[in-house]
Protein backbone atom coordinates (compact mmCIF):
# COMPACT_ATOMS: atom_id res chain seq x y z
CA UNK A 1 0.00 0.00 0.00
CA UNK A 2 1.24 3.74 -0.78
CA UNK A 3 0.09 7.20 -0.34
CA UNK A 4 -0.01 9.77 -3.15
CA UNK A 5 -1.17 13.29 -4.94
CA UNK A 6 -2.61 13.62 -7.54
CA UNK A 7 -5.32 16.02 -9.35
CA UNK A 8 -8.68 14.23 -10.61
CA UNK A 9 -9.18 14.24 -14.28
CA UNK A 10 -12.25 12.44 -15.24
CA UNK A 11 -15.45 11.31 -12.35
CA UNK A 12 -18.07 8.84 -14.54
CA UNK A 13 -19.93 5.99 -12.86
CA UNK A 14 -19.16 6.70 -8.84
CA UNK A 15 -15.30 6.44 -10.38
CA UNK A 16 -12.39 9.13 -9.90
CA UNK A 17 -9.44 8.95 -11.93
CA UNK A 18 -6.38 10.34 -10.40
CA UNK A 19 -3.22 11.15 -12.90
CA UNK A 20 -0.08 11.31 -10.37
CA UNK A 21 3.12 11.10 -11.20
CA UNK A 22 3.40 7.54 -11.54
CA UNK A 23 0.36 6.75 -13.80
CA UNK A 24 -3.77 7.10 -13.82
CA UNK A 25 -5.76 5.65 -10.72
CA UNK A 26 -8.89 4.21 -10.93
CA UNK A 27 -10.46 5.36 -7.63
CA UNK A 28 -13.46 5.44 -4.83
CA UNK A 29 -14.04 8.00 -2.96
CA UNK A 30 -14.11 7.34 1.22
CA UNK A 31 -17.55 7.77 3.00
CA UNK A 32 -16.45 10.67 5.08
CA UNK A 33 -17.07 13.20 1.94
CA UNK A 34 -21.05 11.92 1.88
CA UNK A 35 -21.19 12.78 5.39
CA UNK A 36 -19.57 16.25 4.89
CA UNK A 37 -22.01 16.80 2.12
CA UNK A 38 -19.20 17.23 -0.40
CA UNK A 39 -18.22 16.57 -3.56
CA UNK A 40 -14.39 15.82 -5.12
CA UNK A 41 -14.16 17.62 -8.39
CA UNK A 42 -12.75 17.07 -11.49
CA UNK A 43 -9.23 19.77 -11.06
CA UNK A 44 -9.11 19.05 -7.50
CA UNK A 45 -5.61 18.12 -6.27
CA UNK A 46 -6.34 15.07 -3.78
CA UNK A 47 -4.28 12.57 -1.63
CA UNK A 48 -5.15 9.07 -2.53
CA UNK A 49 -4.39 5.57 -1.13
CA UNK A 50 -3.26 2.45 -3.67
CA UNK A 51 -3.50 -0.24 -1.73
CA UNK A 52 -1.87 -3.97 -3.48
CA UNK A 53 -5.22 -5.07 -4.10
CA UNK A 54 -8.75 -3.61 -4.64
CA UNK A 55 -10.03 -0.23 -5.21
CA UNK A 56 -7.56 2.82 -5.08
CA UNK A 57 -9.29 5.55 -2.71
CA UNK A 58 -9.85 9.07 -2.52
CA UNK A 59 -9.13 10.07 1.16
CA UNK A 60 -8.79 13.65 0.88
CA UNK A 61 -9.35 17.18 -1.38
CA UNK A 62 -6.37 19.93 -1.36
CA UNK A 63 -7.64 23.56 -0.35
CA UNK A 64 -9.56 24.44 -3.51
CA UNK A 65 -8.56 27.66 -5.35
CA UNK A 66 -11.98 28.07 -7.19
CA UNK A 67 -14.54 26.15 -8.63
CA UNK A 68 -17.52 26.46 -10.53
CA UNK A 69 -21.18 24.85 -10.33
CA UNK A 70 -22.13 23.82 -13.46
CA UNK A 71 -19.63 22.39 -15.08
CA UNK A 72 -18.20 20.96 -11.84
CA UNK A 73 -14.60 22.25 -11.87
CA UNK A 74 -12.24 23.45 -9.90
CA UNK A 75 -8.76 24.95 -9.48
CA UNK A 76 -8.82 26.59 -12.82
CA UNK A 77 -6.10 29.21 -14.36
CA UNK A 78 -8.31 30.36 -17.00
CA UNK A 79 -12.11 30.48 -19.09
CA UNK A 80 -11.35 30.52 -22.69
CA UNK A 81 -14.77 32.82 -23.53
CA UNK A 82 -15.62 31.27 -27.34
CA UNK A 83 -17.57 33.62 -29.54
CA UNK A 84 -18.71 33.90 -33.00
CA UNK A 85 -18.15 36.95 -35.17
CA UNK A 86 -20.76 35.68 -37.26
CA UNK A 87 -23.53 32.48 -37.68
CA UNK A 88 -24.63 33.57 -35.08
CA UNK A 89 -23.10 37.61 -34.25
CA UNK A 90 -21.44 37.79 -31.19
CA UNK A 91 -23.40 39.24 -27.99
CA UNK A 92 -21.01 41.44 -26.03
CA UNK A 93 -23.27 41.01 -22.76
CA UNK A 94 -23.01 37.44 -22.88
CA UNK A 95 -19.50 37.79 -23.30
CA UNK A 96 -19.21 40.32 -20.27
CA UNK A 97 -21.10 37.81 -18.13
CA UNK A 98 -19.21 35.25 -18.60
CA UNK A 99 -15.70 37.74 -17.88
CA UNK A 100 -17.82 38.82 -14.77
CA UNK A 101 -18.36 35.39 -13.33
CA UNK A 102 -14.37 34.53 -14.28
CA UNK A 103 -12.95 37.86 -12.42
CA UNK A 104 -15.10 36.74 -9.52
CA UNK A 105 -13.71 33.52 -9.24
CA UNK A 106 -9.85 34.88 -9.56
CA UNK A 107 -10.21 32.88 -12.88
CA UNK A 108 -8.63 34.72 -15.81
CA UNK A 109 -10.80 35.46 -18.61
CA UNK A 110 -9.60 34.91 -22.26
CA UNK A 111 -12.10 35.85 -25.41
CA UNK A 112 -11.38 34.36 -28.30
CA UNK A 113 -13.43 35.60 -31.45
CA UNK A 114 -13.66 32.89 -34.05
CA UNK A 115 -15.04 32.71 -37.71
CA UNK A 116 -13.06 35.55 -38.28
CA UNK A 117 -13.21 34.42 -42.22
CA UNK A 118 -16.92 35.88 -42.14
CA UNK A 119 -16.31 39.09 -40.43
CA UNK A 120 -13.82 41.38 -39.32
CA UNK A 121 -12.87 41.08 -34.81
CA UNK A 122 -10.68 44.00 -34.65
CA UNK A 123 -13.43 46.50 -33.14
CA UNK A 124 -14.71 43.35 -30.36
CA UNK A 125 -10.70 42.59 -29.52
CA UNK A 126 -9.79 46.11 -29.00
CA UNK A 127 -12.61 46.49 -26.49
CA UNK A 128 -11.09 43.65 -24.30
CA UNK A 129 -7.66 44.19 -24.69
CA UNK A 130 -8.32 47.93 -23.83
CA UNK A 131 -9.68 46.74 -20.33
CA UNK A 132 -6.91 44.46 -19.76
CA UNK A 133 -8.66 41.24 -20.83
CA UNK A 134 -7.11 38.76 -23.40
CA UNK A 135 -8.75 38.55 -26.96
CA UNK A 136 -7.81 36.98 -29.92
CA UNK A 137 -9.28 36.61 -33.35
CA UNK A 138 -9.49 32.68 -35.14
CA UNK A 139 -10.59 31.40 -38.26
CA UNK A 140 -10.51 27.44 -38.86
CA UNK A 141 -9.67 28.46 -42.74
CA UNK A 142 -6.32 30.37 -42.09
CA UNK A 143 -6.01 29.36 -38.66
CA UNK A 144 -4.95 32.87 -37.39
CA UNK A 145 -4.63 33.55 -34.20
CA UNK A 146 -4.13 29.84 -33.27
CA UNK A 147 -0.32 30.16 -31.74
CA UNK A 148 -0.84 33.03 -29.19
CA UNK A 149 -3.98 31.47 -28.28
CA UNK A 150 -1.82 27.93 -27.53
CA UNK A 151 0.40 30.34 -25.69
CA UNK A 152 -2.36 31.20 -23.14
CA UNK A 153 -2.84 27.55 -22.17
CA UNK A 154 1.87 26.71 -21.30
CA UNK A 155 1.20 25.75 -17.86
CA UNK A 156 -2.89 26.23 -17.13
CA UNK A 157 -5.71 24.57 -16.07
CA UNK A 158 -7.89 25.95 -19.08
CA UNK A 159 -11.95 25.66 -19.29
CA UNK A 160 -13.39 26.35 -22.61
CA UNK A 161 -17.09 27.97 -22.59
CA UNK A 162 -19.43 28.83 -24.99
CA UNK A 163 -22.36 28.76 -26.65
CA UNK A 164 -23.53 26.28 -29.23
CA UNK A 165 -22.07 26.52 -32.46
CA UNK A 166 -19.77 29.31 -32.05
CA UNK A 167 -17.15 27.27 -32.81
CA UNK A 168 -15.89 26.06 -29.49
CA UNK A 169 -14.92 22.24 -30.65
CA UNK A 170 -13.51 23.27 -33.66
CA UNK A 171 -11.18 25.53 -32.32
CA UNK A 172 -10.32 22.33 -29.74
CA UNK A 173 -9.69 20.15 -32.82
CA UNK A 174 -7.61 23.04 -34.79
CA UNK A 175 -5.64 23.13 -31.20
CA UNK A 176 -5.13 19.39 -30.30
CA UNK A 177 -6.33 17.40 -33.47
CA UNK A 178 -5.80 14.28 -31.70
CA UNK A 179 -8.73 14.60 -29.45
CA UNK A 180 -11.32 14.37 -32.33
CA UNK A 181 -14.14 16.13 -30.66
CA UNK A 182 -17.63 15.91 -32.43
CA UNK A 183 -18.66 19.05 -34.04
CA UNK A 184 -22.08 20.41 -34.52
CA UNK A 185 -23.53 22.44 -37.27
CA UNK A 186 -25.82 25.46 -36.54
CA UNK A 187 -29.77 24.67 -36.75
CA UNK A 188 -31.18 27.19 -39.41
CA UNK A 189 -34.47 26.55 -37.68
CA UNK A 190 -33.75 26.92 -34.07
CA UNK A 191 -31.25 29.81 -35.11
CA UNK A 192 -28.60 27.70 -32.00
CA UNK A 193 -26.73 24.63 -32.52
CA UNK A 194 -26.65 21.21 -30.65
CA UNK A 195 -24.61 19.88 -27.84
CA UNK A 196 -21.76 17.91 -28.85
CA UNK A 197 -20.14 17.03 -25.78
CA UNK A 198 -21.09 14.93 -22.56
CA UNK A 199 -18.56 14.56 -20.19
CA UNK A 200 -16.30 17.22 -18.41
CA UNK A 201 -12.48 16.05 -18.69
CA UNK A 202 -9.20 17.19 -18.30
CA UNK A 203 -6.39 16.60 -21.16
CA UNK A 204 -2.85 16.89 -20.41
CA UNK A 205 -1.31 19.73 -22.66
CA UNK A 206 1.50 22.55 -22.59
CA UNK A 207 2.60 21.10 -19.31
CA UNK A 208 -0.86 22.51 -18.06
CA UNK A 209 -4.72 20.75 -18.94
CA UNK A 210 -7.40 21.88 -20.93
CA UNK A 211 -10.93 20.81 -20.20
CA UNK A 212 -14.18 20.54 -22.94
CA UNK A 213 -17.11 20.73 -20.95
CA UNK A 214 -20.63 19.55 -21.67
CA UNK A 215 -22.62 22.30 -23.17
CA UNK A 216 -20.89 25.08 -20.56
CA UNK A 217 -22.71 28.38 -21.78
CA UNK A 218 -24.04 31.61 -20.61
CA UNK A 219 -26.79 29.88 -19.43
CA UNK A 220 -25.26 28.23 -16.80
CA UNK A 221 -23.32 31.18 -15.77
CA UNK A 222 -26.97 32.56 -15.65
CA UNK A 223 -28.11 30.11 -13.20
CA UNK A 224 -25.73 29.17 -11.43
CA UNK A 225 -22.66 31.91 -10.81
CA UNK A 226 -24.65 35.04 -9.72
CA UNK A 227 -22.45 37.84 -8.76
CA UNK A 228 -23.82 39.75 -5.39
CA UNK A 229 -24.57 43.45 -6.34
CA UNK A 230 -22.06 44.95 -3.85
CA UNK A 231 -19.25 42.66 -5.57
CA UNK A 232 -20.08 42.97 -9.09
CA UNK A 233 -17.92 46.28 -9.97
CA UNK A 234 -14.47 44.12 -8.60
CA UNK A 235 -15.86 41.74 -11.55
CA UNK A 236 -15.33 44.77 -14.13
CA UNK A 237 -11.29 45.50 -14.00
CA UNK A 238 -11.37 48.67 -15.59
CA UNK A 239 -13.09 50.49 -13.17
CA UNK A 240 -10.56 49.52 -10.07
CA UNK A 241 -8.40 52.76 -10.47
CA UNK A 242 -11.89 55.40 -9.85
CA UNK A 243 -13.03 53.61 -6.94
CA UNK A 244 -12.24 56.19 -3.89
CA UNK A 245 -12.59 59.02 -6.52
CA UNK A 246 -16.29 59.37 -7.37
CA UNK A 247 -17.91 62.58 -5.57
CA UNK A 248 -20.02 60.12 -3.39
CA UNK A 249 -18.56 57.31 -1.27
CA UNK A 250 -22.13 55.56 -1.81
CA UNK A 251 -21.79 55.31 -5.66
CA UNK A 252 -22.57 51.94 -7.70
CA UNK A 253 -21.15 53.65 -11.11
CA UNK A 254 -24.89 53.13 -12.72
CA UNK A 255 -25.75 56.75 -13.00
CA UNK A 256 -24.77 58.97 -10.12
CA UNK A 257 -23.90 62.87 -10.42
CA UNK A 258 -19.99 62.90 -10.04
CA UNK A 259 -18.97 59.63 -10.78
CA UNK A 260 -15.52 58.94 -12.12
CA UNK A 261 -16.77 55.66 -13.88
CA UNK A 262 -19.24 56.97 -15.79
CA UNK A 263 -16.83 59.98 -16.56
CA UNK A 264 -14.45 57.64 -18.17
CA UNK A 265 -17.02 56.36 -20.18
CA UNK A 266 -18.09 59.02 -21.78
CA UNK A 267 -14.32 60.15 -22.12
CA UNK A 268 -13.91 57.27 -24.35
CA UNK A 269 -11.48 55.10 -22.02
CA UNK A 270 -13.74 52.31 -20.60
CA UNK A 271 -15.75 51.22 -23.85
CA UNK A 272 -19.49 51.74 -23.10
CA UNK A 273 -20.29 48.37 -24.32
CA UNK A 274 -18.46 47.41 -20.77
CA UNK A 275 -20.47 49.95 -18.51
CA UNK A 276 -24.06 48.76 -20.41
CA UNK A 277 -23.31 45.14 -19.49
CA UNK A 278 -22.58 45.86 -16.04
CA UNK A 279 -25.78 48.15 -15.46
CA UNK A 280 -27.62 45.41 -16.90
CA UNK A 281 -26.15 43.27 -14.96
CA UNK A 282 -26.40 45.39 -11.64
CA UNK A 283 -30.15 45.44 -12.01
CA UNK A 284 -30.95 41.84 -12.53
CA UNK A 285 -29.10 41.31 -9.31
CA UNK A 286 -30.14 44.33 -7.23
CA UNK A 287 -33.32 42.83 -5.83
CA UNK A 288 -32.30 39.09 -5.41
CA UNK A 289 -31.00 38.52 -1.38
CA UNK A 290 -28.06 37.22 -0.07
CA UNK A 291 -30.09 33.40 0.35
CA UNK A 292 -30.58 33.32 -2.95
CA UNK A 293 -27.35 33.18 -4.50
CA UNK A 294 -25.88 30.62 -2.09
Amino acid sequence: MKKTEGIIIKITGGFYYVEAADGIFECKARGVFRKRGMSPLVGDRVDITVPVDGYCSVDSVHERRNSLVRPALANLDNLMIISSVREPDANLYLIDKMTAAAVSKDITPIVVFSKCDLGSAEELVEIYRSVGIAAYEFSSVDLRGLEDIKKELEGKVTAFCGNSGVGKSTLLNSLFPELELQTGEISDKLGRGRHTTRTVELFKKHGGYIADTPGFSTVDIERFELIRKDELKFAFPEFDSYFGTCKFNSCNHLCEQGCKVIEAVEGGIIPRSRHESYVRMYNEVKDIKDWQLT
